[in-house]
C-alpha cells in the first residue's frame, strides 16, 4: 500500500489509522483466532501505517505531517460486555501507543504531530459485522445507545488537523460534544 502511495503520490504526508474489527470473544472462553485477529488489525497494523507513514514524511523532509488514531472509549474505559473486554484491551493498546508515538516524534525534534479521537458509539456497519449472526443484538447497540454519526468524526478529524502546530490532542466524543471542549495538549 505505502509503495502504490509513493508511487502515486509521491508520499504519505496525513494517516489516519482507522483500525476496527471485534469479534464477540469474551475472556473465559474466546477463541484464540478471533484474540489474534483482533490484536493484528487494531493493534499491529496500526504501528505499521503509523511507522511506514512516519518513514515517508522523514524521507521527504515533511515536518508537519500528522498521524491520526482513530481509537475508542473503550480505550480508557471497560465496559460491562464480556464480549468486548478483549476489543477494549486492543484499544487500550492504542491510548497508550498514541502516547509513545507522540514521544519518539518528540525526541526525533520533529512537529509531527500524533493524535487519538476516542468515539463513543458511531452508527456504522461495526455492530452489525461484531454480531453478523444476531442482527436484533446488533441493532441494540444503536438504539441503546445515542450513537454519534459519521460525519462526526469527519469534524473531529478535520479540527485537529487545522489545530496550530503546537497543539497535540487526544481527544474523547460522545453525542453532543463542541470539538472546542476536548482535551488537547501543547508542546
Amino acid at each position: 500500500m505505502f509503495a502504490t502511495i509513493k508511487e502515486q503520490h509521491k508520499g504519505v504526508d496525513v494517516c489516519i489509522n482507522n483500525a476496527g474489527l471485534a469479534h464477540p470473544e469474551a475472556l473465559l472462553n474466546g477463541k484464540t483466532s478471533g484474540w489474534k485477529n483482533m490484536w493484528d488489525v487494531n493493534v499491529l497494523a496500526l504501528c505499521i501505517c503509523a511507522r511506514e507513514a512516519y518513514q515517508s514524511m522523514k524521507e521527504r523532509n515533511v515536518d508537519d505531517g500528522h498521524i491520526i488514531n482513530i481509537n475508542s472509549v473503550c480505550g480508557h474505559q471497560v465496559f460491562p460486555n464480556a464480549d468486548g473486554h478483549f476489543y477494549t484491551a486492543t484499544k487500550y493498546a492504542v491510548t497508550a501507543l498514541t502516547e509513545g508515538l507522540r514521544q519518539e516524534l518528540r525526541a526525533e525534534n520533529t512537529h509531527i504531530r500524533a493524535t487519538s479521537i476516542s468515539p463513543g458509539v458511531v452508527k456504522t456497519e461495526f455492530a452489525y459485522r461484531v454480531y453478523r449472526d444476531n442482527s436484533d443484538k446488533a441493532a441494540a447497540v444503536y438504539t441503546d445507545y445515542k450513537s454519534l454519526e459519521a460525519k462526526d468524526l469527519v469534524h473531529a478529524v478535520t479540527y485537529v488537523l487545522s489545530a496550530p502546530p503546537h497543539v497535540q490532542g487526544n481527544m474523547k466524543m460522545k453525542p453532543g460534544d463542541v470539538l472546542t471542549e476536548s482535551e488537547l495538549n501543547c508542546f
